[in-house]
């Protein structure tokens, strides 16, 4: 089923209406309760969620690509000057965690659980 005709069945549903005949609920169906109009409501507006494009962000200008010697230098530089690591990324176009990954490499921090490095790689 499409989620389109999904929602809009939920909809009539969460109205109070049957979705195939049109006609009103009786007063004593579920559907008239205030909790399940209620939830019924909520399902309509995750399923229009659904249907939301997916934003999807743009990879740093560098992203990919082999560290240069001067990289390794700036970065080394800007970690010994105490800038964070955001700016240090948005400088050398990389991402954050792309950062951090040199800069155990170069020595410059303990590598931590959970820090993507590919496999085969040790700092």
């Amino acid at each position: 089923m499409e989620l389109q005709l999904a929602r809009e069945i939920i909809n009539v549903l969460a109205q109070g209406i049957h979705p195939v005949t049109g006609e009103a609920m009786p007063a004593d169906s579920p559907y008239n309760e205030p909790p399940v109009i209620r939830a019924l409501f909520a399902v309509a507006r995750a399923l229009e969620d659904c249907d939301a494009p997916k934003v999807r962000r743009e990879a740093p200008p560098n992203a990919g690509k082999s560290w240069s010697g001067d990289e390794d230098g700036r970065l080394a530089a800007a970690f010994d000057a105490g800038q964070q690591l955001g700016q240090m990324a948005l400088e050398l176009g990389r991402s954050r965690v792309a950062v951090e990954a040199r800069l155990v490499k170069l020595g410059k921090i303990e590598g931590r659980p959970g820090l993507p490095l590919r496999p085969g790689r040790q700092p």
